[in-house]
Formats: C-alpha cells, sequence, structure tokens
C-alpha cells in the first residue's frame, strides 16, 4: 500500500497520461495529415512517398518523432493503469498488462523507421547524381521495410495487442463503470477489425480508422473520470474506487 501523498500522485499522473497521450496523438496525426497526405500516402508510389518526405524537411521529421513519442508513452501507460486496478485482483489484470506493453512498443518500432530510417532513404532517392538502378533498389528497400516495420508490427501487432489490452481492461472497468466497460469492449472489437483489412475485408479498414479515432477519446473519457474519483477516494489506497 502506498502512503496517502505517494498514491494520490499516482493517479493523478495515470490519469493525466490517459488524457495527454492521446491528444498528442490526434493532434501529430492531423498535422500530418495536412503536411504529408497521411495515411492515403502509404498507398502511393513509393517514389512519390520518399519525395514529399524530403521535401517535408525536418518538420515532418519531428512530427514522426512526435508519433514516436506517443507511442512510447503507450508503453508506460499500462504499467500505471495496472497500478489502478490491481485491487481487483482480475485473472486478466497481468496478461493485459503485458499486451498493453506490447503494444506500445511495437507501434513505435513502427514509427521509428520514419525518424531514423526513411530520412535517409528520402535523401538518397532524391540525390540528383543517384542512377535509376540505385532508385529502384531504394524502392524496393522502402516497401521492404514499409511491410515490416509498418503493415507488420506498427499495424497488424499493434492492432492485435491495442485490441486484447482494451478489451481485458474493459471488462475488469465493466462491473464499477459499465458504458466505459462495454464501449471500451466494442472499440476492441472495431479495432481488431483492422487485421481484416490485409485479406482484402473492404470495411475492416474504415472501422479500424474509427474505432482508434474513438478509442482516443475512450482513454481520455478514462482519464477524466479517475481524475473525478481520486477526489471522493478512500485514503491509503492507490487503487480505483469510483
Amino acid at each position: 500500500m502506498l502512503p496517502n501523498t505517494q498514491a494520490s500522485s499516482l493517479r493523478r499522473t495515470t490519469a493525466w497520461l490517459l488524457i495527454l497521450a492521446p491528444v498528442l496523438f490526434m493532434a501529430v496525426f492531423t498535422l500530418l495529415g495536412f503536411r504529408f497526405e497521411y495515411p492515403d500516402i502509404l498507398r502511393r508510389p513509393a517514389g512519390y512517398v520518399l519525395e514529399q518526405f524530403r521535401a517535408g524537411g525536418a518538420g515532418l521529421i519531428a512530427l514522426w518523432y512526435g508519433m514516436l513519442l506517443s507511442a512510447l508513452a503507450f508503453v508506460a501507460l499500462p504499467v500505471l493503469v495496472h497500478q489502478q486496478l490491481a485491487h481487483a485482483h482480475h485473472r486478466g489484470l497481468r496478461l493485459a498488462t503485458t499486451f498493453g506493453i506490447l503494444a506500445g512498443l511495437v507501434q513505435a518500432m513502427g514509427f521509428a523507421r520514419w525518424v531514423f530510417v526513411v530520412p535517409t532513404l528520402a535523401e538518397q532517392y532524391t540525390d540528383p547524381t543517384a542512377s535509376e538502378i540505385t532508385r529502384a533498389a531504394i524502392q524496393v528497400v522502402f516497401v521492404s521495410f514499409n511491410q515490416y516495420a509498418g503493415v507488420g508490427l506498427g499495424e497488424h501487432l499493434g492492432y492485435l495487442f491495442t485490441a486484447l489490452w482494451t478489451g481485458l481492461i474493459a471488462a475488469i472497468l465493466h462491473p464499477q463503470w459499465r458504458w466505459l466497460g462495454g464501449s471500451g469492449m466494442a472499440l476492441a472489437a472495431g479495432i481488431a477489425a483492422g487485421l481484416l483489412e490485409p485479406s482484402g475485408v473492404s470495411w475492416a479498414g474504415p472501422v479500424n480508422a474509427i474505432s482508434y479515432s474513438l478509442w482516443a477519446l475512450w482513454l481520455m473519457a478514462f482519464g477524466i473520470l479517475l481524475l473525478r474519483s481520486s477526489d471522493a477516494k478512500p485514503q491509503g489506497s492507490s487503487a480505483i474506487q469510483p
């Protein structure tokens, strides 16, 4: 059991991270849409993507670094949420925390390519002295790495682990906050729908995108409820007691 001041500080830290992490993600995601045509640009030819990335300069790399930070914040978030739900002694809590940490890690690995790999590829591709053979080779590297780090790690495994964490946490929250638990389980299913997109399921992509947007609001609602509940919380414990 944590001292009262430490427990209160931990609750507020968890609540504010639940609120601010999705705000950072949505803000950077929106700016990337304006500056880099993201995510639609991922469906364009590799050469076009690399040229647009190079044209974006340092500011575009900074935006991708913001996306990387938002994913890294989610590595810490499941650990903090675990502390707040520890009183429930739910069998799935440890598993949920593991899935949550993995979700943050694989998405961070996916976003990191735009900060550490793509800038070099874009610079080499747009070099006026580069031959057509060199440019063709760079395109192959970009597409291959994009499939591995982007589609495989960041998207497929990211969707899977995020959906599992959200669904398990929602199930734990459901007895206390039914609307939060019920909506969380529905959003987990919507996020998991993204796993079907590579198989050609037409509705999977839009459902996944909408679910992720609502999921960000769900995290913020969780954080606000945690802040509100902390005022009426019995002293001497760090767990949620709405």
